[in-house]
């Protein structure tokens, strides 16, 4: 790469480094980084469309590809730090680079030139004769140019560019601003008769915590580990009330921060420019918009779809809410069963029933044993070698690098593991790219990706032990991680996750989870922390027997996200605003069993459609777990670990990436279309 021309030629994000180098990446490096970047994509692209040449395949689309993807390689370190390693100078430079990037996307988008080179490249005698992921490229770009706004008028496009321009700064504070919320507060208790019911494991972190901070006693926080034990576990009511209100108000009007941080404007402004730009683009609302690049065919497909699912579950979850409201009653002396009773009255309404619970079984499940059960998972399925590669820079001590090869001892992918909250770290569980497939030109790129985890982090010398919920959480993101990196594809735009439609994106994530339940994948995954031993089979039985405890309560609330979601941008009214917590009492009263407290703000922390991919898409959770679950459904029938059901589903699915339709991949997969039925027996659903 010339890195000669306008930009620095020691800047550690303009070098042809096969990985990036985290600790050289400096916040004021990242702006003009960028800005080059930026200027120089556009210098040839101009150049390209100056040619006067009938453009094909090799003339325009594969320079593009490159261009493409050098900016995403470039951009990706600095999204990333910004994630798991967030300070306010990066975060300045962050937000300085996304008006940018919005700008150059409109900017290509609305390019009627670029558009009239991408038709004359379509309507080629020999468009027919390229390569399906050539021609995805191709037809994907036509459909994006239209939903840029390409066909608008001179106003139009620049009403778009300017939605889009403050959209992506909307986006970035929604989570920010989360950030902040959850890191400001913390409870230090010094009292350890407060503490009855943890369990050692939630004690000694948080005593770990607190000495980190320079305190006695025990330091809890609002990163999940440290919410759900006490939440779980914690004997003292008025603490679980405390710990709830402050996890439930974070980023609002309410709470011990209320005011501070409020993500409230900042959901109204989003929904209004989503509206906005849907109706600019000819949609009657954003719910339409984001159908255009999903599987569902229509809003009404989706609303019956949850619809349907939520009346199978509801009279099931109404008998489990019952169930647990006696048990408080009975047993716990709690004659009103408030939020902040749930999880609590829940575990131990779990143990009565089932003797087990998420903390015996951590036991089983140290870090060290259950990586190399994941990967020996993945050995057997796919023929593939998983190993540690020391000596790789990261951006944290925790961090871990490993290489995939394959039977062949062909390098496939690699990525960095990051599974411990901490401090300055966004919440939740992710896999993202730091960089895709690409075979262009010569030249070779292997996918790598980043796969990231805020499980409970070690205490002192002793390994991390996980949950068994945070095992699924491990094999869900891996799942997401294979599809990355095992990519066959060599154009990448439509490699790995890229181009897959997003309501089928899920599927290999979820579908990974499965074997989380498994007797002969436990045995992998799973040896006590001081003896080694696998999971014993009593405790296994237990543990398969309640699965699918209050099963239809979990899956109603993800049922009342995903509906949420939909009917926000759906019924978006500009003269009534985003009624947020309006439709958010509609869908409850629609499909939910328990009522929140009114200080409830869940909204304010929804970061997966307010700053992430799932607007009007949350859905794609339970549609694509229709098709992971029925695709699972062919490994209970020839075997959970059979190699050659495992390499059709590689073949089929894991390579093929955004190539081909994901219904067309799935047919080839299981011989036909997707059924519902797995996915109801699954979660006990199926009478």
């Amino acid at each position: 790469m010339n890195t000669k021309t306008g930009a620095r030629e020691d800047n550690p994000l303009l070098t042809d480094d096969a990985l990036p180098r985290f600790h050289a990446i400096r916040a004021e490096d990242v702006v003009p980084a960028m800005e080059w970047v930026l200027a120089d994509n556009r210098a040839r692209i101009g150049e390209l469309l100056a040619k006067g040449v009938d453009p094909d395949w090799d003339t325009l689309v594969r320079p593009l590809e490159a261009l493409a993807y050098r900016l995403n390689r470039t951009w990706s370190p600095v999204g990333h730090l910004n994630a798991v390693a967030n300070t306010p100078e990066l975060r300045e430079a962050y937000n300085t680079c996304l008006p940018l990037l919005s700008a150059y996307a409109s900017e290509l988008g609305q390019n009627e030139g670029l558009y009239r080179a991408y038709q004359a490249v379509a309507r080629r005698p020999d468009f027919a004769r390229l390569r399906p992921a050539q021609r995805k490229i191709v037809e994907n770009a036509l459909r994006d140019f239209r939903l840029s706004g390409v066909a608008l008028d001179a106003q139009g496009k620049a009403r778009y560019r300017e939605l889009m321009q403050e959209l992506a700064l909307l986006t970035a504070r929604f989570e920010q601003n989360l950030l902040d919320a959850t890191q400001a507060w913390s409870r230090h208790v010094e009292d350890e008769a407060r503490l009855g019911g943890l369990p050692e494991t939630a004690l000694a972190t948080a005593a770990q915590t607190a000495r980190q901070r320079g305190l006695t006693g025990w330091l809890f926080t609002l990163d999940y580990p440290s919410y759900s034990a006490l939440m779980t576990y914690a004997d003292d009511r008025d603490l679980r009330r405390e710990v709830y209100e402050a996890y439930v108000t974070r980023a609002s009007d309410q709470g011990p921060y209320a005011g501070r941080w409020d993500n409230g404007p900042v959901m109204e402004r989003i929904l209004a420019l989503r509206h906005e730009e849907a109706r600019l683009l000819g949609f009657a609302n954003y719910a339409e918009r984001s159908l255009a690049t999903k599987m569902a065919r229509d809003t009404r497909q989706v609303v019956e779809f949850l619809r349907d699912l939520a009346a199978r579950s509801l009279p099931g979850a109404r008998r489990e809410l019952e169930e647990l409201r006696d048990f408080a009653r009975d047993h716990l002396g709690i004659e009103v069963l408030e939020a902040w009773d749930v999880m609590y009255c829940s575990e131990r309404l779990r143990q009565r029933t089932y003797a087990v619970s998420q903390e015996e079984l951590r036991a089983y499940f140290p870090a060290p044993r259950v990586l190399a059960g994941l990967f020996e998972v993945a050995r057997r399925l796919y023929g593939l070698s998983i190993t540690e590669r020391p000596g790789v820079e990261t951006w944290h001590p925790d961090v871990r690098f490993y290489e995939i090869r394959d039977a062949r001892d062909e390098l496939r992918g690699q990525f960095y593991l990051d599974l411990y909250a901490r401090p300055h770290k966004r919440g939740g569980a992710w896999m993202d790219e730091c960089q895709g497939r690409r075979r262009l030109d010569g030249e070779a790129r292997t996918p790598v990706a980043y796969l990231v985890c805020n499980f409970t982090p070690p205490v002192g010398a002793e390994p991390a032990c996980f949950t068994h919920d945070e095992v699924l959480t491990l094999f869900h993101e891996f799942g997401h991680g294979l599809h990355h990196m095992l990519t066959q594809v060599d154009y990448p735009s439509v490699a790995g996750i890229q181009g897959v439609a997003w309501d089928a994106v899920e599927l290999p994530s979820q579908f990974m989870e499965n074997w989380c339940w498994q007797p002969e994948a436990l045995a992998l995954i799973s040896g006590h922390r001081r003896t080694g031993e696998p999971l014993p089979e009593a405790l296994f039985a237990r543990l398969l027997a309640a699965r699918n405890f209050q099963s239809g309560m979990k899956m109603l609330r993800q049922l009342e996200f995903a509906l949420f979601d939909f009917r926000l941008h759906l019924d978006y009214d500009p003269a009534r605003g985003g009624r947020v917590y309006e439709i958010l009492r509609e869908v409850r009263d629609e499909v939910a069993v328990l009522e929140p407290p009114a200080f409830n703000r869940f909204p304010h922390s929804f970061a997966h459609i307010f700053a992430g991919g799932y607007a009007a898409g949350y859905y794609s959770y339970k549609w694509a777990e229709v098709l992971s679950s029925d695709a699972f459904s062919l490994f209970e029938e020839q075997g959970v670990f059979d190699r050659d059901t495992g390499m059709r589903f590689l073949a089929t699915v894991l390579e093929q990436g955004g190539s081909r339709d994901p219904l067309e991949l799935f047919v080839e997969f299981r011989g036909r279309e997707p059924r519902i039925d797995a996915l109801l027996r699954h979660h006990g659903l199926a009478a």
